[in-house]
C-alpha cells in the first residue's frame, strides 16, 4: 500500500472509532446523567488510544467525535423528531433500546450536518449496530430508520 492510501485508511479508521465513541458517550450521558463536556473529556483522556488487557482502543478523530456529541445534544429535539417520524407510531424514540437511541442521535447529528454523504453515515452506523447487536435484527432496523431519516434530512442526496 502507498503512504497516501495508508493515510486514508488511518483517517477512515479514526472516523469510525469517533462514531463508536460518540454512541458510547451519548449512551453514558443518558445512563449516568453526565454532561456532554465531562463525557467528552473522559473519552479523550481515557479511551482514545488507551491500552487495556483486552487490547488497544483506537485513536478517534477528535473533531468528528466532539462535533457529533455536541450536535447530538444541541439538536436532540430535532433529531428525536426525525427519528420518531421514521419509527412506528407505537414505538417512539423514548421506548427503544438506549443503545439504539444513542446510535440514532449520533447518526442524526451527522445527517443534519452538510459535510458527510448520507450513504456513508448510514453504512457507518449500520456497521456499529452489527457490532452492538451481532445476532439480532437491529442492523436491518437501523438501516431502515436511518434511510428514512436521511431522505427527510437531505432529500437532494437521493434525487
Amino acid at each position: 500500500m502507498s503512504k497516501q492510501s495508508d493515510k486514508l485508511a488511518a483517517k477512515r479508521q479514526a472516523k469510525s472509532a469517533a462514531r463508536l465513541y460518540a454512541v458510547q458517550a451519548l449512551f453514558q450521558m443518558e445512563a449516568a446523567g453526565q454532561s456532554a463536556d465531562s463525557v467528552i473529556r473522559e473519552f479523550e483522556d481515557h479511551r482514545f488510544g488507551a491500552i487495556y488487557e483486552e487490547g488497544e482502543m483506537a485513536e478517534g478523530h477528535v473533531t468528528l467525535f466532539r462535533t457529533t456529541v455536541g450536535e447530538a445534544v444541541n439538536w436532540q429535539a430535532k433529531i428525536d423528531q426525525l427519528t420518531d417520524r421514521a419509527l412506528a407510531t407505537a414505538w417512539p424514540i423514548d421506548r427503544i433500546d438506549p443503545t439504539l437511541r444513542a446510535l440514532f442521535r449520533a447518526a442524526g447529528a451527522e445527517l443534519v450536518r452538510a459535510d458527510t454523504p448520507p450513504k456513508v453515515v448510514i453504512n457507518e452506523y449500520v456497521d456499529l449496530a452489527r457490532a452492538f447487536f451481532p445476532d439480532g435484527k437491529e442492523p436491518k432496523f437501523v438501516n431502515a430508520v436511518l434511510d428514512h431519516m436521511a431522505r427527510e434530512a437531505k432529500p437532494d442526496a437521493f434525487s
